[in-house]
Order: C-alpha cells, then structure tokens, then sequence
C-alpha cells in the first residue's frame, strides 16, 4: 500500500518535474505523487513511493527519471476539447493562400492535432502541414502511432467522424486513418527549454500549460511563441491562461476573439504591449 508520503520523497519528485518541464506542484499537493506514480511503483515492484525516490536518487537505473515525469505529466486531453473554440481557431485560419503551418504544442498522446487534422481535411483544400510536439517520450509514441481504445475514441469523437476517420484494430482499439497521421509530424519537444520547431505557424495551440510554470518562465514561453508565429498569426491558450500581464510580445487578437497574436512591430522581438 502506498502510505502518506514524506516532505523529503516529495521535494525530489518536485525538483525533478520543475527541473525537466518547468512545471511546478505547490507543497500542499504532494498527494498528487502517490496517485501519479502508483502504477510505476506496481511495475516495478516497489511498495512506496520513498523507495522510489531512492532508487531515483541512487541514480543506477538510466531511464527512471523520464519514467517518472511521464508519470507525473497530466496528460488529460480528448478529441475535439473545447470544440468550439478549436473549430473557431482553425476557422480564423483557414483559407489562407499557402498552405497552413499549425503547431500542436504539448499534445499530450495527440487527440488535439487528430481534431485539427480532421477540421482542416473536411473545410476542403489542401491539408495542412501539423506539428505536434510533447516533452514527454511516451506520450509522443503513443500519438505517433495513432491508436485509442474505446473510452478514449469515445471522448469528444463524434460517430459519424470515428467512422470516417478512424478503423477498428484486431486489439479492439481504433487507428486514425493513413490521411491523417501524414499530415502530422510528431517531435519531443520541451517547450521551457528547446527551440520552436522551425519556420512561423499560422496557429499555434499551446493550452494548459502555462498555468503549470513559474512568471518568469511562463514569460519566456510566450516569447518563444511569439517568435514562431507568423506575422499575422495566431495564437490559441486554455481557458484559463492569458497573455495579459504575462508577455509584451503577444496582445489579444482584434480580429478573432479569444486569440492572441503578435504586436505590431514584434517582428525583430521589441517589446512594446502594454496591455492598454
């Protein structure tokens, strides 16, 4: 059984996690480790959690450490989450010239940049090129490879478009279609420490995850956005995240509600948003 966990075992766990993804979990949610690493505790044999933080430690056991930030990633996401506003996004974008370029930035196991694929091969046209991107290793495999199980095709998948896009597998599951995994580069990506993938995006979605990182941090994120977004890009956050107060790079869209884009003038990094 998984008991309370010591103040010591929680603050590696929490060094480790701020330490690799800038993410930080406040003292009073150290329970959040023993629900997280239960299942890595049971695979590899272990009856509490500060023997895990021994071993992470003792540091024999090379891959231990992206084991347990994988563990510990809220990787919570399901096709088309907050539909509306997803559909709304790739509308603003939709109809350009060129071919878009969109980033999927922490896609978790890829039902976001799945949703997008979808929304832009039904609007007509050519698809896009989608970049989708995920500092954990085992959560970009998992996308790469494109199956779900029945609860998770379930989750905001419509029937009429599980049918369409998606075939059963022989292991019950269900693979998204030849289509749409082309149209989508999967890359580990850290989006506190690595630079955005090349080139601008006409939209880039990077949701619930700012909310994770520290001001400063989060301030650096979004200049590293900005920076990838072409100049009349867009920029889509989580429902509860802003750019306001947070960077002089990005202002909210007047153009599309709820977006954010680059402030005139950005285009060699000044910083001239003052929220006014």
């Amino acid at each position: 059984m998984i008991g309370d966990i010591d103040s010591g075992s929680a603050r590696v766990f929490a060094a480790l996690l701020e330490a690799r993804t800038g993410q930080r979990i406040a003292a009073g949610r150290s329970w959040r480790f023993e629900a997280a690493l239960g299942p890595l505790l049971q695979a590899l044999s272990l009856d509490r959690v500060e023997q895990l933080a021994a071993r992470l430690i003792e540091g024999k056991d090379k891959s231990l450490a992206d084991r347990i930030i994988d563990a510990l990633l809220n990787q919570e996401t399901s096709f088309f989450r907050d539909a509306g506003v997803i559909e709304g996004a790739v509308a603003a974008v939709a109809g350009t010239p060129t071919p878009l370029r969109i980033w999927s930035a922490a896609c978790a196991t890829g039902q976001e940049p799945l949703s997008v694929a979808m929304l832009c091969a039904e609007a007509g046209g050519a698809m896009p090129e989608i970049v989708a991107t995920d500092v954990s290793a085992a959560a970009t495999a998992r996308a790469r490879d494109g199956s779900y199980t029945q609860f998770e095709i379930q989750r905001g998948l419509p029937v009429r478009r599980m049918v369409k896009w998606f075939e059963p597998t022989t292991d019950n599951n269900w693979r998204a279609s030849p289509e749409l995994l082309r149209a989508i580069q999967y890359r580990r990506h850290n989006l506190v420490v690595d630079a955005p993938p090349a080139g601008e995006f006409d939209l880039i979605l990077c949701r619930n995850v700012l909310f994770y990182l520290a001001p400063q941090l989060r301030e650096q994120v979004l200049a590293r956005l900005a920076g990838a977004l072409r100049p009349d890009g867009l920029l889509l956050l989580g429902a509860g995240e802003t750019v306001i107060g947070q960077s002089e790079r990005l202002r909210p869209s007047p153009r599309v509600r709820g977006l954010y884009e680059r402030v005139p003038g950005d285009a060699d990094g000044k910083k001239v948003y003052t929220g006014r």
